[in-house]
């Protein structure tokens, strides 16, 4: 493993989805932009879904073109989740050359989210994968309620290992395994990815983490721990998932950066700049946000000497 850690930053997407006040195009972009000057290279710009289904992201044509012409060329990767023909065909269209697609382990998640079973759904996600390799667009996977659902409760562990290998040996590029509700533990995340990493290249495993119940940081460090070094966040630690029920904020994206200083990994982000990023979505947002780190990181500024994250 190297000393990199990898952030791949979901805020304008996963972090949008679930808030009340639906930001515009423009608002999304400048907070993209703002992600981008901060060091972020690996951004989930929005997702293609039905505008009824997840309104907040019904503009997701013009954000996908607005942020892949005004950065291109700059080597950061916007992608856009995917989960069907339809979506796919609009993510293209709108200059998206990196696509996330999905899967539930739960049966029932699988139902409520996407109308389909996990055994569908898989099928639906093949046939676009497939189509991804052909247009050479760079495919990720997500894994979710790979540790718990919120309708069944706790998943067997070896029932997420076997949906992993069969999308592992599609030859998607990336599989995060998602933690969709937040309810995991240090203990069963160590599990886990143990289990799976004696059967899948490290290098390819990413993990999706939420804290609701205020074990992202200790779920990460496990994660860690274990040698996965690409890990989603959100900016402000916004995020949830509509359907599923109590599914808060993901961690996040400057907790993880500091937790990635403390143990003297690099991840290329500008902390201060972050947190410019985090105050100007705030206003937006009309509440208080920002990750865990935010209280120190304030009292700092004031108090300690100057922290040199590069």
């Amino acid at each position: 493993m190297n000393d990199l850690l990898k952030i791949y930053e979901v805020g304008p997407r996963d972090g949008l989805q679930n808030e009340a006040v639906t930001l515009s195009a423009a608002q999304k972009q400048r907070l993209i932009d703002g992600l981008v000057e901060a060091g972020l290279r690996h951004i989930e710009a929005t997702s293609f879904v039905h505008p009824l289904a997840v309104p907040q992201l019904a503009d997701a044509d013009e954000v996908m073109a607005g942020v892949t012409t005004r950065h291109a060329g700059s080597g950061v990767e916007f992608v856009g989740l995917v989960f069907n023909e339809r979506g796919y065909d609009r993510a293209l269209l709108n200059g998206c050359r990196s696509m996330a697609f999905g899967a539930a382990v739960s049966e029932t998640f699988s139902l409520r989210n996407t109308h389909n079973t996990p055994r569908e759904a898989l099928i639906t996600a093949h046939a676009l994968v497939e189509r991804a390799h052909r247009d050479g667009i760079r495919t990720r996977f997500y894994v979710m309620t790979a540790w718990i659902c919120p309708f069944e409760g706790a998943i067997p562990p070896l029932k997420t290992l076997a949906v992993v290998q069969e999308i592992a040996d599609w030859g998607v590029d990336e599989i995060a395994i998602a933690d969709t509700v937040g309810h995991a533990d240090p203990l069963s995340v160590g599990r886990l990815i143990d289990l799976i990493a004696r059967r899948i290249a490290m290098e390819r495993l990413a993990v999706h983490l939420h804290d609701t119940q205020a074990l992202g940081l200790a779920n990460a460090t496990t994660a860690l721990q274990a040698g996965i070094r690409i890990f989603d966040s959100s900016v402000g630690g916004l995020g949830g998932c509509p359907f599923a029920p109590g599914a808060a904020g993901n961690l996040a994206t400057e907790d993880l950066v500091f937790l990635a200083f403390k143990v003297g990994l690099g991840t290329g982000v500008d902390f201060a700049r972050l947190w410019d990023v985090v105050y100007d979505l705030e206003q937006i947002i009309g509440r208080p946000i920002g990750g865990r780190i935010r209280q120190w990181w304030e009292s700092s500024q004031e108090h300690e000497p100057r922290v040199d994250f590069n």
